[in-house]
């Protein structure tokens, strides 16, 4: 059996967070924190697949807004509408590990977010597609 190409390896792994954000973000005792973090994930798998399909290298980073500069830089037009995708940067490390006091914390908007992350692989996938 031949391997997976690995940016098809970044999109299998980017759809196992989302079926993860599909079956945690309605659940109200899921604590906004493990709902972030898979979607961040989702998105930087994402990401990173364009990436290694279009052979620009990387740092090893959880850093959305640098995955987004670097895909800018080498011509791809990253939609407006999904500039929020930045702000889950802090849910891959930061969040995850460290407590986060709830009081005065705004709720992450799981649903609007989850959306973004449907558009976010529809775009992935239309780039992929149509650099083959």
């Amino acid at each position: 059996m031949q391997p997976a190409e690995p940016w098809k390896i970044y999109l299998a792994k980017a759809a196992q967070d989302e079926l993860a954000v599909d079956r945690l973000a309605p659940l109200q005792e899921s604590s906004d924190e493990i709902v972030g973090f898979h979607l961040q994930q989702a998105a930087e798998k994402m990401l990173k697949a364009l990436l290694v399909f279009r052979n620009i290298e990387f740092r090893r980073t959880h850093n959305l807004g640098e995955l987004i500069h670097l895909l800018e830089k080498h011509g791809e037009i990253f939609l407006p509408e999904l500039d929020t995708i930045r702000d889950l940067t802090p849910y891959a490390v930061e969040w995850r590990y460290d407590f986060i006091e709830p009081e005065g914390q705004t709720r992450l908007e799981r649903m609007v977010l989850k959306k973004q992350i449907v558009l976010l692989r529809q775009w992935v996938e239309a780039r992929i597609k149509k650099g083959i």
